[in-house]
Parts: structure tokens; C-alpha cells; sequence
């Protein structure tokens, strides 16, 4: 889970200066990019686990949140019409969709949610 955390943040920052690297030429595809940055940040942060700021956001929520994202990111350059526009921008959000789904896939979040399942378990109430 902390490898997860770890490579949100990465993927935040680097969707925030995304379109300066890589010179996105739709100013849509510019704008997406710097809102779902901040907002994978602002999930990063918020998510109960070891690279959290604010333990404020459920695991269960982070996992939805994570696969929603998945799709969203390979749906962008559709929704917001820029993939005749901006080759460069369409290859990297379906390229980051399909990666940031991957790494969903792999993350065990069990390992965390489990303890906490565990103590609440009636066995354990005894």
C-alpha cells in the first residue's frame, strides 16, 4: 500500500506538469491534466494508509476512486474531443489509464483493511 501511495503522488505531479513536458496542444487535454494531478493528490493525501496526510478517506472509497480514475483517464481525450487534436496528449492518458489500472489490479489493499476487519470480528470481541 505504500508503494501505491508513493507512486500516486509521483503520477500526481507528473500529470500537473505534463502538459509543459510533453506540449500538449489542446488547451482541454492542458486543463484535465492539471485537475486530475490535483485531485490524485488530493486522494493520495486523504486516504487512511502510511502516505496519507489526513486519514480521512476510507480504503473501500480509495479502491472505487482508484478504478474510476482508470476509466476516466482513458476516456479523456474522448469526452473532451481532443484526439485528432493532440496525439501526445491522447497517448498519455489512455497510456497512464491503462497503467494506473494495472497498478490498482496489483496493490494489495487487503493487507490494510484486514487488521482493522479483524478486531471488529466477533471472535475477537471475546
Amino acid at each position: 500500500m505504500a508503494a501505491h501511495g508513493v507512486i500516486e503522488y509521483a503520477a500526481a505531479v507528473l500529470f500537473i506538469v505534463a502538459p509543459f513536458i510533453f506540449d500538449f496542444t489542446a488547451g482541454a487535454a492542458e486543463a484535465a491534466s492539471i485537475v486530475i494531478g490535483v485531485a490524485i493528490i488530493f486522494i493520495a493525501a486523504t486516504t487512511a494508509g502510511p502516505t496519507s496526510l489526513v486519514d480521512s478517506l476510507p480504503v473501500s472509497v480509495h479502491i472505487v476512486l482508484d478504478y474510476a480514475l482508470a476509466v476516466v483517464l482513458i476516456a479523456t481525450p474522448f469526452i473532451f474531443g481532443f484526439v485528432q487534436d493532440d496525439g501526445t496528449a491522447t497517448a498519455f492518458f489512455i497510456i497512464l489509464g491503462v497503467a494506473h489500472l494495472l497498478i490498482t489490479i496489483a496493490t494489495r489493499f487487503d493487507r490494510l483493511a484486514r487488521p482493522a476487519a479483524a478486531a471488529e470480528s466477533p471472535s475477537r470481541r471475546r
